[in-house]
């Protein structure tokens, strides 16, 4: 028994002899020689003249994928597409980028910093509560540590959990406690003294240094700690550096450690500032804080 779609792929073909011989011989008997019912061979021809309604759709989205360097998926792509104005659904968008072979490049070392109780360990105020309605409500905090050609890098980040915002980070190549200390004082300068504001991180030993404790009790800032070994208390963080893994450390080649802490420097403000979340509606974390802010 012959499938439909075996039968159908006979049909194009012997459409296409039949198209390409057009000028040779009498077109009124091709379709007789070839056993193809007129019908069926003008339907092809049909098809093949008709220009492609998907033209610009399809343009568009190779220039969204090629612009954010294959970071995002068929959703992220439709969102964007009716930011500028293209209004498709994501299933046809989902087709399309299938057809174009242009897929989304997908996730994946987690550095331990807990070296035991060296200092005092903060309650889980926190307690996997991840939403904020407002911006410097609640601001997560960890250490991620990149290996390459036998050298590492750490980044050490604070995200707001309204938008997920970058509030401050530094890049250093030892763990330090000033790497963490550096990163609280440029957080500090943007909010005023005694908010109140929930800092959570791990059980990490910079995190119990009594130096770090006491920058956040002279700010008016709560710390609050995971529990020992449970990655899931913090897991926007967590998160964040499987994205940045996957969307940079995994998606390129690099030249050598300045030239990835360059392309570092340049994703974080690409995450902050170009990055659209589908959960912020569209906007990227900069534009959601931007907004929560003037109607705070």
């Amino acid at each position: 028994m012959e499938c439909p779609g075996c039968r159908e792929g006979t049909a194009r073909e012997k459409a296409k002899v039949i198209w390409e011989l057009r000028y040779e011989h009498k077109l009124s008997l091709l379709p007789d020689v070839t056993g193809l019912p007129r019908s069926t061979y003008y339907y092809y021809t049909r098809k093949q003249k008709d220009p492609d309604k998907y033209a610009e759709l399809k343009e568009e989205i190779c220039s969204i994928v090629t612009e954010h360097k294959g970071r995002y998926g068929y959703r992220r792509v439709t969102q964007e597409l009716q930011n500028r104005g293209f209004h498709h659904n994501h299933k046809l968008v989902m087709k399309l980028m299938k057809k174009l072979g242009l897929t989304s490049k997908v996730r994946m070392k987690k550095y331990h910093s807990y070296k035991g109780e060296v200092g005092k360990i903060a309650p889980n105020l926190l307690d996997r509560d991840f939403y904020a309605e407002q911006s410097d409500q609640k601001w997560v905090t960890d250490v991620t540590e990149f290996s390459l050609f036998g050298e590492k890098l750490y980044l050490s980040p604070i995200l707001d959990l309204c938008s997920e915002d970058l509030i401050s980070c530094t890049i250093s190549e030892h763990p330090m406690l000033s790497m963490v200390t550096s990163m609280l004082e440029k957080a500090f300068d943007t909010i005023p003294d005694g908010t109140g504001l929930i800092l959570h991180s791990d059980q990490g030993w910079q995190y119990q240094h009594k130096h770090y404790q006491k920058m956040l009790e002279d700010k008016g800032v709560r710390q609050s700690m995971s529990r020992k070994g449970n990655c899931l208390d913090n897991a926007v963080m967590e998160n964040f550096f499987g994205l940045l893994k996957t969307e940079l450390l995994y998606l390129q080649d690099f030249d050598s450690l300045e030239h990835f802490k360059a392309e570092l420097i340049d994703y974080l403000y690409y995450y902050n500032n170009r990055r659209i979340k589908l959960k912020l509606k569209g906007l990227t974390p900069a534009q959601h804080r931007y907004q929560t802010l003037q109607v705070a």
